[in-house]
């Protein structure tokens, strides 16, 4: 699972991880700013500046084990227009959301660098770190997004299975990178994205 990159592979890997924990985080706040909170711009969160996103563990976690997080955008809720449930369903698919999209301009882009030493290399990280950010943001466990998207899903007299699970969230994420179990999970569901995500930007760039 962990495996010590090379210079040359942490010079490459590094843009591709600040950009796509950037976008991921700053989507999160946009959708909850646009929303009517303005918690994310009160925190400095409405920007593309790395440095307002980092978590240190989870952006280490990306240059070695390709999945990880950024410092979650905090936001409340009760000040969304409309439905409050409905609303940070959106805030919580905002990330993953975005880091695909990302993905698909990135394996567009791929057709067009490949055969460049180096920017080829760079954009297929890029693909792929975008790929892993989204699917592991979303394993439903706290403080994952997936935990917000399926509390957003859920009928409000079951959400407190969510929030009761808050606590143990971190714990249960360490038990998932201890026993492997992480790669088990994630694996198979990133490359079936992956797979999904080069076949539609084949048949965009063979479109035009």
């Amino acid at each position: 699972m962990f495996q010590l990159p090379t210079i040359d592979e942490i010079i490459i890997l590094l843009p591709t991880i600040l950009l796509a924990l950037s976008i991921h985080e700053f989507s999160h706040g946009y959708v909850a700013y646009k929303l009517g909170d303005p918690t994310p711009e009160h925190q400095g969160r409405l920007t593309l500046n790395p440095l307002a996103h980092l978590d240190p563990v989870g952006t280490l976690l990306l240059v070695f084990a390709h999945f990880g997080w950024a410092k979650p955008v905090m936001v409340n809720p009760m000040n969304f227009k409309g439905d409050k449930q409905r609303g940070m369903l959106y805030v919580a698919l905002a990330g993953p959301v975005s880091n695909i999209i990302l993905a698909l301009i990135g394996a567009i882009l791929y057709n067009f660098v490949y055969g460049y030493e180096y920017w080829d290399e760079m954009v297929r990280y890029f693909v792929i770190i975008n790929v892993n950010l989204a699917v592991f943001n979303l394993i439903p466990v706290p403080p994952l997004d997936g935990s917000k998207i399926l509390a957003g899903l859920l009928p409000r007299d079951m959400q407190g299975i969510i929030y009761k699970l808050e606590m143990y969230g971190p714990i249960i994420l360490i038990l998932l990178f201890v026993t492997n179990l992480i790669d088990i999970i994630l694996v198979p569901m990133s490359s079936t994205l992956l797979h999904v995500i080069v076949s539609i930007s084949s048949f965009i760039v063979g479109f035009f």
